[in-house]
């Protein structure tokens, strides 16, 4: 009951936040106008120091600064507010020679009624703070901002790659990019808020030497009390006034310095500091020791540095039985994951079935799996299936990830149908800088290469991650490097991947918005097999395979015609020509390709319909001149695209592909009317050699 009341209270509280704070600025105005009682000014004092205790709480409790995106306004807002009651608590001073039972405390009790002693506390935390706290905490804002700035451009790209390589989707890429632009505005506004701060720590130094200086002249000219009594009453409330100020002073200025120097991490500050503190069992043992060598020195306190001395020691002793601890457990799991013998018939059935896609890790990377600790590895491949689907048009099987004691730590391997087809390496916890092809720039991190596209890369911790940015790398991080690495395999291999029942769930998918075609089509014209080569030599070629209807529909038609199943795709390729086309546009919009001599088109023509054989150096002497066409369409930014005739397109695709495999292969039948192609080059005729 208690709680739902409370919940209430909290709500209605949330609803009129807006018109409470607005209130309160107006209250902060009146406040420097209009005289207050004292009860009241020390409520507001009160009020004062508990913001402030709060706000510094709440810096050391949140793991990223941007969960206190509020702090530059909440800063200014305090500020004026201490500057209020200055103005307040000065003219109680002046007028009446009293300002509430909090001031008094502070100028009697915590000082000891000495204002000598009071004044010199006061510049103490006013070096403190002004020196020391806002001067580092400015500077610190300053140049964060600077290089969240300078860094957009590559967090920007970074986004963009992810979101190209199919990572994320529109919505998580729309989230990235406004929390990019909500750390450089928050960077921003502390940069400037700080100055605030330092503003406020002058002012509070002013404002206690005129108090003190205003103090004698109205005590001794205006009330006739003598210098000594002026000096005891006024001095003491200003002393008192002042430390009443800045403490809370200091306590936001701390928390503005830990905000700008807290870097986002998992846990909170006191977590982090005790973990990361603690880690070394041999440190603690080493200050320990040396503690208790200050406690045999003659002279010093022995009681504080042996105490000291014997906590350093039972906490080494714990934190290395903790180790211990978690090391024992680590070797548990990975005996339990150790493969035993089968001993039942299902057992030996899971034994030797081989999954479609398997992901094998070392143990370095089996925290990217673990959810508990924050792993999303799973959730990615979920989403690299789902995008693959739509970008091919059928559902990629199941991807079995599993840990192989084997590998290094940090490696993995993938294997298509049991038979390992790729592997690489990645580094948790650092990112993958890639620069521009051909730069020769290079930056502070480990050389590699990035796996899927074998571009020369760099891994890159967090610190090394600004200067990455700054010199124009794109980075990545190391799960979506391997995802990408994934994906890429998945797609040169999805032919080998779709399968009968596959075809057959496509066709009832089919049948639900367009039965007659697939009644006229199968079993009567062809086979479920047989549609399903038609699909994996699409495939091959990287041809998507989402319009199935239109597949069916020319399969229906040309069918009756001929039974080769290698003709059939040359069909369905004709009339998918739109969409193959569309995925090799360029950013003018034109399709840049190169083209064989008509002599050497029918050449070739003869010789693959069997009219004639060509000495085997001929077909050298083609790749030859092919691969350097090729070299030379690539480094102008093209893609390597062939353009000949249908009759020889695909014979022409098959000759070649074992030695260019990047070689897209595409006939004049396949490029709709409306597409401009632009020729960047020609194959010349090769010399024939001896006809045989």
């Amino acid at each position: 009951m208690l709680t739902e009341t409370m919940d209430k209270i909290i709500g209605r509280g949330k609803k009129y936040s807006d018109f409470a704070f607005a209130f309160l600025f107006i209250l902060i105005i009146l406040m420097m106008v209009i005289p207050l009682p004292p009860v009241i000014v020390d409520f507001l004092l009160s009020c004062n120091i508990t913001l402030a205790v709060m706000v510094l709480l709440t810096t050391s409790y949140i793991v990223n600064p941007l969960q206190f995106s509020v702090f530059p306004s909440l800063l200014l807002f305090a500020t004026l507010f201490r500057l209020a009651l200055n103005v307040s608590t000065t003219r109680l001073i002046l007028l009446h020679g009293y300002a509430g039972r909090v001031i008094s405390a502070f100028g009697s009790f915590v000082v000891g009624g000495n204002y000598v002693v009071g004044f010199i506390i006061f510049l103490i935390l006013v070096i403190i703070q002004f020196v020391v706290i806002t001067n580092g905490a400015s500077r610190i804002a300053e140049v964060a901002a600077r290089f969240t700035l300078d860094a957009m451009p590559g967090k920007q790209m970074s986004i963009d790659a992810d979101l190209n390589a199919g990572l994320i989707d529109d919505q998580e890429a729309r989230k990235r990019r406004r929390e990019i632009e909500r750390q450089a505005d928050f960077y921003g506004a502390m940069d400037g808020a700080s100055k605030f701060v330092r503003g406020d720590a002058i002012a509070g130094l002013i404002i206690t030497l005129i108090n003190f200086l205003g103090g004698i002249i109205v005590g001794s000219l205006q009330r006739g009390l003598p210098v000594q009594d002026a000096l005891e009453v006024y001095a003491l409330l200003t002393v008192g006034d002042g430390l009443v100020a800045q403490i809370p002073a200091l306590l936001i200025s701390t928390s503005s310095g830990l905000i700008v120097t807290r870097a986002a991490s998992e846990e909170n500050l006191g977590q982090d500091v005790t973990r990361e503190i603690t880690q070394i069992p041999r440190a603690l043992l080493l200050t320990g020791f040396l503690l208790l060598v200050f406690a045999l020195l003659p002279g010093l306190p022995k009681i504080p540095f042996l105490l000291l001395a014997l906590g350093s020691g039972v906490l080494a002793y714990i934190q290395r039985g903790a180790i211990e601890k978690k090391d024992k457990a680590k070797e548990e799991v990975e005996q339990k994951t150790k493969e035993e013998l089968p001993r039942t018939s299902e057992d030996i059935a899971q034994l030797i079935e081989v999954d479609p896609i398997e992901l094998e890790i070392g143990y370095g990377l089996i925290p990217l799996v673990d959810g508990q600790s924050g792993g999303d590895l799973l959730h990615r491949i979920t989403q690299m299936r789902i995008n693959l689907a739509q970008e091919k048009g059928f559902v990629v099987p199941p991807i079995r990830v599993r840990d192989n004691l084997q590998l290094r730590p940090n490696q993995y391997r993938i294997k298509i149908r049991g038979a390992e087809v790729a592997e690489g390496e990645i580094m948790p916890h650092h990112y993958l800088a890639i620069g521009a092809q051909g730069e020769e720039a290079s930056i502070e991190g480990v050389p590699t290469r990035e796996p899927a596209f074998n571009l020369p890369a760099y891994w890159v911790n967090e610190v090394q991650k600004e200067n990455a940015e700054l010199a124009g790398f794109t980075l990545v991080d190391a799960e979506s490097v391997l995802v990408t690495h994934l994906s890429e395999i998945v797609k040169s291999h999805a032919h080998e991947l779709i399968t009968r029942q596959d075809v057959q769930l496509l066709l009832e998918q089919v049948k639900r918005n367009n039965q007659a075609v697939v009644e006229e089509l199968v079993p009567n014209l062809m086979g479920v097999g047989e549609i399903q080569k038609v699909l994996q030599y699409l495939l091959l070629e990287q041809v998507p395979i989402r319009d199935l209807s239109l597949i069916l529909e020319t399969l229906a038609d040309f069918a009756p015609q001929t039974k080769s199943v290698e003709e059939l795709t040359e069909m369905v390729r004709r009339k998918l020509g739109r969409s193959i086309v569309r995925q090799y546009l360029e950013n003018d919009g034109k399709l840049h390709i190169l083209t064989l001599d008509a002599q050497l088109e029918n050449t070739l023509a003869e010789v693959f319909s069997g009219g004639e054989t060509l000495d085997p150096s001929f077909f050298r002497q083609l790749l030859d001149h092919l691969g350097k066409n090729i070299e030379r369409i690539v480094s102008l930014g093209h893609f390597p695209i062939v353009l000949t005739t249908g009759k020889i397109r695909r014979t022409f695709r098959n000759l070649v592909v074992s030695y260019l495999p990047q070689v897209v292969v595409l006939a004049f039948e396949e490029i709709p009317r409306e597409v401009e192609v632009k020729v960047e080059g020609m194959v010349p005729q090769v010399g024939s050699g001896e006809k045989r």
